[in-house]
Formats: structure tokens, sequence, C-alpha cells
């Protein structure tokens, strides 16, 4: 029997590591008020790795009550600097602003995947990659952010590593997958194991 599979983010580039895996699978958007959420997990003492963890599962719980025979795979991704919790930017200043403050230091990026079926989680996993950003002057910054806000204002840390962004970078330690938000290499070991997957 094959199992159908919801995608519990509408992500580009999720839904993109996904197809070139082979995966066949449906987007769906989990309408869960994640501002509010994190809110109060931060507040709660969580670490951005929990955090991480907590709302890719709420993510797929969410939609695995809909869809009880399906996959359901819920992500998430959270970034961490000097022990701060940085969320996407609400405005092209509000993104260069984190870029000054996030160059010439390392943040951590932390990307959640759990599995739902039947409304149980069954597998669920939390990459992560370090990255060193190079001390990038404020005129590139500001240019960067003009010419491709539209393009990144849905990425945590509002560079794409797969785009123009890869030169901010000046190292990486880590799942360059957790980078792009979804640590595919361990999901689909998990969906082959399962037999979801033939190889």
């Amino acid at each position: 029997m094959t199992i159908g599979i919801i995608l519990a983010s509408k992500s580009q580039i999720r839904s993109e590591l996904l197809l070139k895996a082979g995966l066949k699978f449906t987007a769906v958007k989990a309408n869960i008020d994640e501002k509010e959420v994190k809110s109060s997990y931060i507040n709660e003492g969580y670490s951005a790795r929990d955090l991480a963890d907590v709302l890719a599962a709420m993510k797929a719980e969410k939609l695995s009550c809909d869809y009880l025979d399906k996959l359901v795979i819920g992500c998430d991704q959270i970034m961490e600097c000097n022990g701060q919790i940085l969320s996407k930017a609400n405005s092209p200043s509000d993104l260069a602003d984190q870029l000054k403050f996030l160059r010439n230091k390392s943040h951590t990026l932390y990307s959640a995947c759990v599995v739902y079926f039947a409304n149980k989680a069954e597998w669920r996993f939390i990459g992560s990659a370090t990255i060193t950003m190079r001390n990038l002057s404020d005129e590139y910054i500001n240019k960067y952010v003009d010419d491709n806000w539209n393009s990144v204002k849905y990425c945590v840390g509002g560079y794409k590593i797969e785009d123009s962004g890869i030169s901010f970078l000046s190292k990486i330690n880590g799942d360059y997958f957790s980078i792009l938000g979804l640590p595919i290499v361990q999901l689909l070991d998990h969906l082959v194991n399962r037999g979801v997957l033939k190889h």
C-alpha cells in the first residue's frame, strides 16, 4: 500500500529538496500562530533547539488530525546568536539591522523535522549548523537587502545560502541541509526504513 505524504510547509526550498529526492507529496500550510507560540515558549525558557522541535511537531500534529491516513512531515527552523533567539525580519530596515548584528559573529540554525502518522509522532530529528559571517560593510548589507528583500523575507536568517547570500559566510560547521531548513538525509533514511521510499 502506498501512503500519501503531506509536507506541513509552503517553503519553496523544502518542496524543492523533497522533489529532487523523488518524493511525491502535497504541500499544505499548517495554520498555527508561530509568533504567539514562539513567544510563550521562549518565556518558559525553551532553548532554540527545543523550540524548533516543538514548532515542527505542532505543525505536523495539526495537519495529521485532518490527514489521518497520510504521513505528515512538520519542519521548523530556529536561529540563535549569542544566546538570543532571532525571528524573521518584519521589514527591509529590520533585516538590515539583523544582518548588521550577525556580521563578524557565529550563529546556529536548528532545523527540526517531525513525522506524524494517524495523529502520533513516529519520528523526529533536529539538525544544526553553525555559521560564521564575514565582517560585511553597512553598504554591502544595505544593497543586499534592497536587491533581495522579496526573495529573502521568509528566510529566518534573511539570506539564502543557495543564492547570493553565500557571499556572507566565512565558515560553516554542520549540516548544509539544516541551513536550508530540512535535515533531508535523515528524513529520507526514515522513509526508506519505513518502506515509503523504495531504492
